[in-house]
């Protein structure tokens, strides 16, 4: 399915939720659902059907932190920042991630496998410091783990 096109599912969607308040959040958050980021082309196209100027569609998308607008990797990481997680070593865990997989923050790695990203809070404060790989959610993490969590993760 190329990236540029709404599927009919979304069309349906977009649809749906044309005349309802509150209407631009949901169809953002439903078009990222589905593509993982919002490409640039079906902003255009949600605008169009929408009929809401593309300014407004990147000012959402900008002013929120969970829309993305490049492609994540395939497994994502995300690093709780909470006050918790930064006060116990949130921030090593980034450095540590980066320097394993050779990328910064919010970038992808070069095959496509792992993005990494910092998230002000996953809500498991007692946990701290906190991440998350595709969802599943790793507690008390130690600099060491990384590379074991990353080789659970690689070619999956």
């Amino acid at each position: 399915m190329p990236e540029n096109k709404l599927t009919a599912e979304l069309i349906s969607f977009i649809e749906e939720w044309k005349e309802k308040e509150g209407n631009l959040i949901m169809v953002l958050h439903k078009v990222q659902e589905h593509f993982g980021y919002i490409p640039r082309e079906i902003a255009f196209e949600v605008a169009d059907r929408l009929d809401v100027p593309v300014a407004k569609i990147y000012g959402v998308i900008t002013f929120y932190h969970l829309f993305r607008l490049t492609k994540p990797g395939k497994n994502q990481i995300a690093v709780c920042m909470g006050t918790a997680c930064y006060l116990k070593g949130g921030e090593d865990l980034i450095l540590e991630f980066e320097r394993l997989l050779g990328v910064g923050i919010n970038t992808v790695t070069d095959d496509g496998e792992f993005s990494i990203e910092a998230v002000r809070c996953i809500g498991c404060c007692g946990l701290a410091p906190v991440l998350t790989v595709n969802g599943k959610v790793y507690g008390n993490v130690k600099t060491k783990d990384c590379k074991k969590i990353l080789a659970h993760f690689k070619g999956k």
